[in-house]
């Protein structure tokens, strides 16, 4: 095989490898939403107490100083204050 036709193949086989993720990406998210519909799907319980967040933050603690107190990322203490 000539390597224009090697090259050519291999971008075939690698459109449809991204064409069977997609195809598997929906059944999946269609499987999630059927799950949710029925309320057996609830997702991964809550690791982080935003009430206690919030708690640290009117006490005039900064998101480092919350992060540290907790054992979390200072990411999630933005999150939790954000909802």
């Amino acid at each position: 095989m000539r390597r224009g036709a090697r090259q050519c193949f291999l971008d075939m086989l690698g459109v449809f490898a991204g064409f069977e993720t997609n195809l598997r990406r929906e059944r999946q998210l269609e499987g999630i939403a059927e799950a949710k519909a029925r309320g057996v799907y609830q997702g991964r319980k809550a690791s982080i107490d935003a009430t206690k967040v919030r708690e640290l933050r009117a006490q005039g603690m900064g998101a480092f100083a919350i992060a540290k107190a907790l054992k979390i990322g200072r990411a999630s203490v933005y999150r939790a204050l954000e909802g």
